[in-house]
């Protein structure tokens, strides 16, 4: 008989959480689980499910594919379709995308129920290491519980810098995909994956959309992948200011926000938006646990350092976005969670991998990745022992189509070739493939089959040997022949997309 309340104590309902508790309940362990939204800056709050489902993967998504289905709007004119583009309206996807998660919150909650979890709406904190108290809307005093082993998956917010007016004013993506007021012209600070994601669905829907970054865009994924995203979003009308930083915002009598700037060069300028949106990176939600209580030590980044999950108190294990060293993706936190579950309640020893794990940005033009970047396999292996397989070439659909860059660029200029596809090999192991790199339609899709086979080990030799499906843009991995070291172009004609029509 054990002498604590529950066996397993997940204070988190995100993925990570909700992945965990679910997976221990189902091996016989008797849980609980604490979620309690903090509200963003702007008050905006949300229900179980934590950031992919509420404010991150979900919502994105939906409103990535909103704007792709307006480009697909041009693209059905000129495939003889006789429909007209009156424009879009903000309110309705907002209401669509809300009412969406509003249904999967519930799924949740009555997931959890019957799955015999017990769940609780209140904000936990440590007494010790195998106590922690929480308070609800309704509890006047706080409450205390105990467990034998407890779980930290309380996931990340997004930081916003120390700036004049930032706080008060500016938006996140804690904020955008619930506001029912239109962004109209929109600021988004930061060269991140969500900075960039946001920008590009805010162009796609029709908005004009300008993107500060301070030095480059996607720190830490291949350099040449991510040039070709902001290529492409710049084609499509996203404008960019580099080598830039916002120093204040001020609210204007006529609600604009007056924006200070200044360039790398010393130079401050100023320009106005209606809104603002800070992407420049997400920091672990952390405060107010009272980690010290319990003996858990913090990283100087804000994060937890584990070693197979456990942080430095042999009971207290942690996942996702709060723990030092691993990629900040739901679908780690889901599958370290469930594999920590197993361990401790299903007498499994199998350990989470963290490498090789696949990943795509939700650009107009997606970027789908596996393995190390160009860089990052040259720093670890040396540029002699690397060979760079590559190709760009546009799809077919969109040259039947005529996809035409922004009005800006003038009248009817087609795009430029809209994907590139990447393998980075190793040459003293018969060119194993340790980078795969995937910008284009449906970078997810096809990265999530080709991650397979990256991870199992194929080498260059194996994609040559697959016979490719066409015409698709994928089967352009079967037919990698030119090397970046041969100085060739490797810019594809012909008009059938990744393939080759004879």
């Amino acid at each position: 008989m054990s002498s604590y309340d529950y066996d397993f104590l997940v204070i988190g309902g995100g993925s990570g959480g909700m992945a965990a508790s679910k997976k221990a309940a189902s091996l016989g362990a008797k849980v609980v689980l604490f979620d309690f939204v903090k509200p963003s800056t702007q008050g905006t709050s949300w229900g179980l499910g934590g950031t992919c489902v509420n404010v991150g993967c979900v919502p994105k998504k939906i409103m990535h594919y909103s704007g792709l289905v307006g480009h697909a709007v041009h693209d059905a004119q000129k495939l003889g379709w006789k429909i007209r583009n009156e424009g879009h309206e903000w309110s309705e996807l907002v209401d669509t995308v809300s009412n969406h998660v509003r249904m999967l919150n519930f799924r949740y909650r009555v997931g959890l129920k019957s799955g015999d979890v017990n769940y609780i709406n209140g904000l936990a904190s440590f007494v010790d290491n195998h106590t922690i108290e929480y308070t609800t809307k309704s509890s006047k005093e706080p409450v205390r519980v105990t467990a034998e082993n407890i779980l930290i998956a309380v996931g990340g917010r997004p930081s916003i810098p120390d700036i004049p007016g930032a706080k008060e004013y500016a938006v996140t993506s804690d904020d955008i995909f619930h506001r029912q007021e239109s962004p109209g012209k929109t600021l988004c600070v930061g060269g991140s994956y969500i900075s960039l994601e946001c920008a590009g669905f805010l162009t796609e829907l029709g908005y004009e959309v300008s993107v500060a970054v301070r030095s480059i865009l996607l720190r830490g994924f291949d350099r040449q992948c991510a040039q070709k995203i902001g290529n492409i979003m710049e084609e499509l009308g996203t404008n960019f200011i580099y080598d830039t930083i916002p120093l204040s915002i001020t609210r204007l009598s006529n609600g604009q926000l007056e924006v200070s700037l200044r360039r790398g060069t010393g130079e401050v300028f100023t320009e106005c938006f209606n809104t603002v949106l800070f992407a420049t990176g997400r920091t672990a939600d952390l405060t107010g646990l009272n980690l010290s209580a319990a003996g858990v030590n913090i990283s100087p980044d804000g994060k937890l350092c584990v070693n197979n999950e456990r942080t430095n108190v042999s009971n207290i294990y942690a996942v996702g976005d709060v723990c030092e060293g691993t990629p900040e993706l739901t679908p780690v936190a889901i599958k370290a969670g469930e594999l920590l579950a197993k361990r401790l309640y299903g007498k499994s020893s199998a350990e989470m991998n963290y490498s090789m794990i696949p990943t795509t940005v939700f650009t107009p033009m997606e970027y789908g990745t596996v393995g190390l970047s160009e860089e990052a396999a040259i720093t670890k292996y040396g540029e002699e022992n690397i060979e760079v397989f590559l190709t760009e070439f546009k799809t077919l659909e969109f040259a039947a189509a005529h996809r035409y860059k922004h009005a800006k660029f003038g009248d009817e200029e087609d795009i430029d070739s809209n994907c590139l596809s990447k393998l980075i090999c190793l040459k003293t192991k018969d060119n194993l493939v340790v980078g795969f790199h995937y910008v284009g339609p449906n970078a997810g899709e096809i990265t999530q089959g080709f991650a397979l086979a990256v991870k199992l080990g194929a080498t260059k030799e194996d994609f040559e040997n697959l016979v490719g499906i066409h015409p698709t843009d994928a089967e352009s991995f079967c037919t990698l022949d030119i090397t970046k070291s041969s100085g060739e172009d490797w810019n594809a004609g012909g008009g059938c997309g990744g393939g080759k029509c004879g």
